[in-house]
């Protein structure tokens, strides 16, 4: 198994709200997924953070957390993209 197997990068983008941090990572916390790396910025009036994590210790599949995500996403006029990091290296290689 490659080590970026379990692996997801999430990127959300949106207008700057309370709590956006807080509701990402009680979702990732309730899937069991870990986060191993975070960064997030405010350009302008944008909301931008993106984050590795681990998705090893989780029993839910990559599709199910997606959703869950990317519904989060919606609830809170966010955009939330979420991908395997193995994908996203090949897709940055030439």
């Amino acid at each position: 198994m490659n080590v970026d197997d379990n692996k997801i990068i999430i990127t959300i983008i949106g207008a700057d709200q309370i709590g956006i941090v807080a509701k990402i990572t009680a979702i990732l916390a309730e899937c069991k997924v870990n986060i191993e790396d975070i960064k997030q910025s405010i350009m302008q009036d944008f909301f931008v953070m993106f984050m590795l994590a681990q998705t090893g210790q989780s029993s839910l599949t990559f599709n199910e957390i997606k959703e869950k995500l990317t519904k989060a996403g919606k609830e809170m006029n966010m955009e939330i993209w979420v991908q395997k990091k193995a994908i996203f290296n090949k897709m940055h290689t030439i």
